[in-house]
């Protein structure tokens, strides 16, 4: 691996070479999906069954294409190849449906760890909602206008808490 050394001063760049800090929103934002996608790698090198890699590996990719465009300037946004759109969010849905008809929802609090795997995704559904109110931030001051980022966000942190049930009643 060659080192750059443009990060060295507290800089990163973004898609199209704009130079920003690193704590800048956007990085911080992206950076908390790249997190996330980090958890859901255990998560998928954990799981036995394969559905739960399928989904897990699906909404990886999901979060480096949204990773992509917010890390694109507005004016750069054209150029991404693809992007999160409405169909997302409804894929998640459909997945969140799916997985409800396996699980049985208890009324109460949820405290995360009845397994192992379970934990980690619930860790990974955190991680999301940080990322949710990132967004939630960036689309406020006016930097993100894609509004299928903040439903898919949402939807996911649903799903992934649907399961992390489903892998504790049926994992």
């Amino acid at each position: 691996m060659k080192f750059s050394k443009k990060g060295d001063g507290g800089e990163t760049s973004l898609l199209g070479g704009q130079r920003v800090p690193k704590f800048d929103l956007r990085p911080d934002t992206y950076g908390v999906l790249d997190e996330a996608s980090s958890a859901l790698g255990v998560v998928r090198a954990m799981a036995k069954e394969l559905r739960i890699k399928d989904i897990v590996f699906s909404v990886q990719k999901d979060l480096l294409t949204m990773g992509a465009e917010l890390s694109s300037l507005s004016e750069d946004i054209p150029k991404l190849g693809i992007r999160i759109g409405a169909g997302d969010g409804q894929r998640i849905e459909e997945l969140i449906d799916e997985l409800q008809k396996n699980v049985k929802l208890k009324n109460e609090f949820i405290y995360p760890g009845e397994t192992v795997l379970s934990a980690h995704i619930d860790v990974a559904r955190t991680i999301i909602r940080r990322a949710e109110r990132n967004a939630a931030k960036l689309k406020q001051e006016g930097l993100v206008n894609n509004p299928d980022i903040h439903q898919y966000l949402n939807r996911l942190a649903d799903m992934l808490f649907v399961l992390a049930r489903y892998e504790e009643q049926n994992g």
